[in-house]
């Protein structure tokens, strides 16, 4: 993880033609990386290449990343959903389940 020099908020990869660099999401630094990232492991230097090593998923892969049940969606009858959960009340609470039709993108919610 690194910080923007300018404002010290967390910088976070965005991926460009041929290359990553990380980019400040309040100030637009942007500090280009190279090829090669290199770890150090006490006195040991472990090299990666930039494609082993940074995975972006964008705001559209997002969903489909998440993991599918067999539910109806009451707005068109699909039978399969994306489910995620929010603790959206107290911590002593349960959590709010959410559910996305896989089909029409209708967001239905649960509470247990």
């Amino acid at each position: 993880m690194e910080f923007c020099p300018d404002c010290g908020s967390r910088l976070v990869p965005k991926k460009t033609e041929n290359a990553v660099s990380l980019v400040c999401p309040k100030c637009g630094y942007v500090k280009q990386e190279s090829d090669k990232l290199e770890v150090k492991v006490g006195a040991k230097v472990i090299k990666h290449n930039i494609q082993q090593k940074v995975t972006i998923i964008g705001k559209d892969d997002q969903v489909n990343t998440m993991p599918t049940m067999r539910m109806e969606c009451p707005k068109c009858g699909n039978m399969q959903v994306y489910v995620w959960q929010v603790q959206t009340r107290g911590g002593d609470e349960s959590s709010t389940q959410f559910f996305r039709c896989t089909k029409c993108n209708h967001t239905f919610r649960e509470y247990t």
